[in-house]
């Protein structure tokens, strides 16, 4: 999007003002906007970028390129399955290390002072003004955003849209190797995961996790409140990052998944509310 927000920028992060400057994204992007299918894509983990007042959290550069910044391959995903079926999509613009938007704001993980053993020196003893700052100009902009494209739908259709979160997870995390290909996260709502799971499961060789390599049942912060708190079908894909680190991958991962999707988008029941 070529919007921007904010009146200004302070070059010290100690000042008062705004986070963002002028110049810098939305906390959000809307992809396909106008997208008819009943379905909202969401990415929270789509984004690298930190905010310039923040002088890139302490890090070096090389930081940014590793999954404690951003899920790799995700953006590329996210945009590929909403381009196959024509929906509607809403990327996060921001690092999860300035501010995690899958996380409550009162999660110690909203803001990580440390991510797989790397120390974030930007994140250390954040005065609570500051805290407030990230969840107020990225956290909630982000999930309004998301409510909005909700509620769009539903006013267009006459019944709510199916939410689809799309993540991607490192091979091996804190010295742990992790044997998933992909895994689906899921809470109370099974519409849309036993679904997938079972459309996945046809692919030879391809180990399918069910609430792994992190389960819906704790770390499903945007699902659980735009989906499962109040009804919505509602699932996480969770796709091992050396299987969808280049575009080649990433387009295949989007046909896998519009495949199966297409299919899950015309159960019954999918778009009636149902809390569980």
């Amino acid at each position: 999007m070529s919007e921007k927000i904010g009146p200004g920028c302070l070059s010290n992060q100690k000042g008062s003002g705004p986070l963002l400057c002028v110049d810098e994204p939305l906390p959000f992007e809307i992809y396909n906007g106008q997208g008819p299918a009943p379905l909202v894509i969401v990415s929270d983990h789509a984004s690298n970028v930190v905010p310039k007042k923040l002088d890139h959290l302490g890090l070096s550069s090389e930081h940014f390129d590793r999954h404690i910044a951003y899920d790799i391959g995700a953006d590329c995903i996210t945009r590929c399955l909403a381009d196959r079926l024509d929906a509607r999509a809403v990327l996060a613009k921001y690092s999860r290390l300035v501010v995690d938007v899958n996380r409550d704001p009162d999660d110690l993980g909203c803001m990580p002072q440390i991510s797989d053993e790397t120390l974030i020196p930007g994140n250390q003893d954040l005065s609570p003004t500051r805290h407030a700052q990230r969840i107020a100009e990225i956290h909630t902009p982000y999930h309004k955003a998301i409510s909005g494209e909700i509620s769009t739908i539903t006013a267009r259709d006459g019944r709510p849209p199916a939410l689809f979160s799309i993540h991607s997870f490192t091979p091996s995390m804190n010295g742990a190797d992790r044997i998933w290909d992909v895994g689906v996260l899921w809470n109370k709502d099974p519409r849309m995961s036993s679904a997938l799971m079972e459309h996945l499961g046809r692919w030879d060789g391809l180990h399918v996790g069910d609430n792994q390599p992190y389960s819906g049942t704790e770390w499903a912060y945007t699902i659980d409140t735009h989906g499962t708190d109040v009804g919505l079908a509602n699932c996480a894909i969770e796709i091992r990052q050396d299987h969808c680190g280049t575009i080649e991958e990433a387009t295949h991962w989007a046909d896998i998944l519009a495949d199966a999707l297409r299919h899950i988008l015309t159960l019954d029941n999918l778009h009636e509310l149902q809390k569980y």
